[in-house]
């Protein structure tokens, strides 16, 4: 992560985060290291669904048709948020940590959804990780932190 947020640095891109399953871990890694206050504008957690639809302006229909923790949720998140948020790179994370959500066997608990905006293109990525909620969260920052260190 650290060479990533240096790479921004370099870059002066800025960027923000908005959250469900990691629930504001990836700004708060982000936040740490040396510098950051010159790269990360902030971000949002948006867990529940009432957040995603209330405040993000997802339709009802979508989260009800492919589920929160999908791949257009995902897009939506990130998309919506960053009209609202002026960064050169936004970041949409959903997924599963814990059972109890939208799991199913083709989409077991530690899969994540990630969508990047970045200033000339979208990246979206589908992932499926193993361990324990922190560890999938912690797999999937640093998967983020890959993402964009290879498109900077």
């Amino acid at each position: 992560m650290t060479a990533c947020c240096q790479a921004l640095i370099k870059k002066n891109w800025t960027i923000a985060f908005v959250e469900s399953a990691s629930a504001g871990k990836l700004s708060y890694e982000f936040s740490t290291v040396i510098n950051s206050g010159q790269i990360l504008i902030g971000g949002m957690v948006c867990y529940h669904t009432s957040m995603k639809e209330d405040l993000l302006l997802i339709p009802q229909g979508t989260i009800r048709k492919h589920t929160a923790e999908s791949a257009i949720v995902t897009k939506l998140m990130a998309q919506n948020f960053h009209r609202y948020v002026l960064s050169d790179i936004c970041v949409g994370l959903t997924g599963l940590t814990t059972p109890g959500g939208s799991e199913t066997p083709r989409k077991p608990v530690g899969t994540i959804f990630v969508h990047i905006i970045f200033p000339d293109k979208e990246i979206a990525r589908q992932f499926t990780f193993k361990g324990k909620p922190d560890s999938i969260v912690d797999q999937a920052i640093d998967a983020v932190s890959e993402l964009i260190l290879e498109e900077v």
